[in-house]
């Protein structure tokens, strides 16, 4: 059982109880790559990786050896739409593991020396990104495909914008993102859900006033059927790469259209991590063509992608293209019988389920979930949706999202 709530402060609260003697704590904070100024690309992953270099209390040593001492771990990341300092620490440390996530999040100080030798790792950090096309060229297409859309800008910013960024820049930077009411920290471990609130709770008091009221109370989102509309391109860049590297693609539901589930299993279904997914059995399994094939599904809060994406030899491409779009139009044309329903049903229920046995994995979901919904779905909530889908449900999205007239395609050769 999933226990929530939401402070007055606006903060939200997850907790799950587990039979592990690791607890794992999660802060999100709804702040990523489309809250940036435009001016300051990259400034929601320059500010992550300032977090770690001092705060009021702590130097960077100190920071690394707080967890690390105990033996745990501390973490962070930076996405489009969101922040999250995660951490691992043996149950009896979670106290000290959440009280570090709101050091970090409330009381950094972003040294102005700090932040010249972190530019210069971050920058390495772009160039080796430039070095693996399989990688970049998500980021390009995804350029290509949310236009003038903040979605459309790299996480790691440029080295153009790096440089313009200073520690005054970075405070401003959270003093406007870094609220509580745009925030969820969430607990997975072996204790009550009383005394995983009074962790919460301790650490709220000591980091934000007792009197801090958010400006504009958090709404829950209305559900909406619409589906951003997609720019058609097809697009070769020349890499000089042994092998080419591909992805076709469209945009696809946000997070409040409930259609979502119906994308969810259909992505799994084409490329999801199973070696038995329809496109890895074509193009690699039956045919030979690939080493590695996979679909993916991202969701947004107002629009979302599906992208398939391979790497192949250069005489294998055009026919690669074809399967893949044989594919598509397969799951546009024709519903899917009974047995095969339920057996996608049945692989994406149980990969759900091994994923969610992973308590860290369980702490970042939560964390999100809270911050996207207000809620977590119960496990029984989860299996209802995915078991209400029908074969003319996930044909009807097919037929709306891989329409081929959506449909567009970046090369890298």
């Amino acid at each position: 059982m999933i226990y929530t709530k939401t402070f007055d402060c606006g903060l939200k609260f997850a907790f799950r109880r587990t039979r592990s003697q690791v607890a794992y704590s999660a802060l999100a904070i709804r702040s990523g790559t489309r809250n940036e100024p435009e001016s300051f690309s990259g400034i929601a992953h320059m500010t992550e990786h300032m977090l770690f270099k001092g705060t009021t209390k702590r130097t960077p040593q100190q920071i690394s050896n707080r967890l690390e001492a105990l033996g745990g771990e501390l973490n962070a990341y930076t996405a489009k739409e969101e922040t999250v300092l995660y951490s691992t620490v043996l149950k009896e440390d979670a106290a000290k593991a959440v009280d570090l996530l709101f050091e970090l999040a409330f009381t950094s100080t972003f040294p102005q020396k700090e932040l010249d030798k972190e530019r210069c790792v971050v920058i390495d950090e772009i160039n080796m990104y430039k070095d693996s096309p399989s990688e970049c060229i998500f980021e390009e297409f995804e350029r290509l495909l949310f236009g003038e859309s903040p979605l459309a800008r790299p996480i790691l910013g440029t080295t153009r914008s790096l440089k313009k960024i200073d520690s005054a820049a970075l405070l401003d930077y959270v003093r406007g993102n870094f609220l509580p009411e745009r925030m969820c920290i969430s607990i997975v471990g072996n204790f009550t859900p009383q005394r995983a609130e009074k962790i919460a709770r301790d650490a709220i008091a000591k980091y934000i006033p007792a009197d801090y009221r958010p400006a504009e109370p958090w709404t829950r989102p209305e559900p909406v059927s619409v589906i951003a509309p997609a720019p058609v391109f097809r697009q070769e860049v020349a890499k000089k790469n042994h092998q080419i590297n591909c992805i076709i693609g469209t945009t696809a539901c946000c997070y409040h259209d409930p259609r979502r589930m119906e994308l969810i299993l259909l992505a799994n279904l084409l490329g999801g991590p199973g070696a038995n997914s329809r496109l890895n059995q074509k193009l690699r399994e039956k045919n030979a063509l690939v080493y590695a094939v996979d679909a993916s599904f991202t969701q947004f809060a107002d629009n979302g992608s599906l992208l398939i994406y391979f790497g192949c030899e250069k005489p294998n491409l055009a026919r690669c293209i074809t399967l893949v779009h044989g594919e598509l139009a397969a799951l546009r044309d024709k519903p899917l019988g009974d047995r095969a329903l339920r057996a996608a049903k049945k692989q994406l229920l149980g990969q759900m389920a091994v994923s969610a046995d992973n308590g860290e994995a369980q702490a970042l979901s939560m964390a999100k979930a809270m911050l996207v919904f207000g809620e977590i779905l119960s496990d029984e909530e989860v299996r209802r949706r995915i078991e209400a889908i029908t074969s003319d449900s996930l044909r009807a999205v097919a037929a709306e999202v891989l329409a081929e007239d959506r449909l567009s395609t970046l090369i890298f050769k």
